[in-house]
Parts: C-alpha cells; structure tokens; sequence
C-alpha cells in the first residue's frame, strides 16, 4: 500500500522528517518527496514562508520485499531501479530495471524464481511474532515474465500444432508451476487437443495429446 502526505516546516529537513513519523516510515532514504515551496526567512519575520513537500511511502509486506531486494542488489553492485505497483488481486509487482540485472534471470527464469521466493518470504516474515495479512509478490527483471509468458504461448500452440497433424502426444520439457499454468491456459483455447502434468513436483512435465484418438 501507498501512503501519501503533505507537510511543513521551517526546513526542508525538518518537513522530510515530519512525513517519516507521519508515515510511518522507517528512516528518510525509505520515502520519496517533492519540494512543493522552498522556505524563506522573509525579513524580521514578516514574509517569512515555511518549506512544504509532498512525501509518498510504500509500506506493507512489498516495503518489506522491497527492501530485500535493493539490499541483494547493493551486495552485489548491481545498479538498478527497482519499482512497485499493484497488480491483480492484491498482488505486488516489484520490477527490476538497469545495466546487468539481467544476470537474476538465470536459466528459464530460474533464478528469477528463487529471488522471488525469498522476497515473498520476506515480505511476509513475521515481526515480533505478529502474522499480517498475506501480501503476493512478483518480481520481474526487464520484463522477462511478458516475454517469456509469449515464448511459452508460442511454444505450446507449435506443440499442439505438431500433435494434430502427426496425431501423437508432445511431452514437453520441465517446468515450474507458472510456466505450466500458461501451458494449460493456452491449450484450453485450442480445439482438439488437451493437456495433462506427469511426474514429481520438481519435475513436472506438461503432455499435450489429441482429445480423441482416430
């Protein structure tokens, strides 16, 4: 969640301080502000005008999230500008976006998966032992997800493409839940053919095959 508000003060200073404790915030590098006035001291008082600035901070389980993130990103040199917005259903997009963050993808996103996995876990580690509400976090390094969401489309209108015309199933390669999920989705628009997962949970293998045999 956004929090948004508007103070001021003598100082710029002392208004950006103001907005932290009215935020809620856990520090000054944590929001984000505008100077809407610079202050002025006017002359022996009369005139004078107090700085006033337009402050925002993202708190919940994404700041949380958030945090981790640009932590791993400064452990690792990897200059980066790191975004949040909301997605479907509560969900949090953090976005990775600079030179060299594409080395968190990894193979098939699987490092992506992981660094996802652990800012889940941390946007919703319990503080004092107090459990919030869930907070869903996806993350995505220069729009990977898209592409490889279209990749996986393609891939599996190829596959059941190859199915219908040689009439014989296409099991496809390994994949994590998510990437199965639009397998799946993808198939369910097309006629005549289906789809079904095999083996382990690690390694799970999606079939696409005719749904009647001639």
């Amino acid at each position: 969640m956004k929090k948004e508000v508007i103070t001021t003060a003598k100082t710029v200073e002392e208004a950006v301080a103001k907005a932290v404790a009215e935020l809620g915030a856990p520090s000054a590098d944590k929001i984000e502000y505008t100077v809407l006035e610079e202050p002025k001291k006017g002359f022996l008082g009369i005139g004078a005008v107090d700085a006033k600035i337009s402050a925002t901070y993202v708190c919940g389980g994404e700041a949380k999230a958030l945090a981790f993130i640009e932590k791993l990103l400064s452990d690792m040199n990897i200059e980066a500008t790191v975004t949040v917005t909301d997605g479907e259903n509560g969900e949090k997009r953090i976005s990775i976006d600079g030179e060299g963050a594409s080395v968190l993808i990894g193979h098939h996103g699987e490092t992506l998966d992981s660094l996802q996995y652990l800012a889940s876990l941390a946007a919703n580690k319990r503080i004092n032992g107090k459990k919030e509400e869930y907070t869903r976090i996806t993350v995505d390094v220069e729009g990977y997800r898209a592409k490889r969401e279209e990749t996986l489309r393609a891939l599996a209108r190829k596959m059941a493409a190859k199915v219908q015309k040689y009439k014989k199933s296409v099991m496809l390669e390994p994949m994590n839940p998510y990437e199965r999920r639009i397998i799946h989705s993808e198939i369910q628009n097309m006629e005549g053919v289906s789809t079904n997962s095999i083996g382990s949970e690690n390694n799970r293998k999606i079939v696409i095959f005719l749904d009647s045999q001639e």
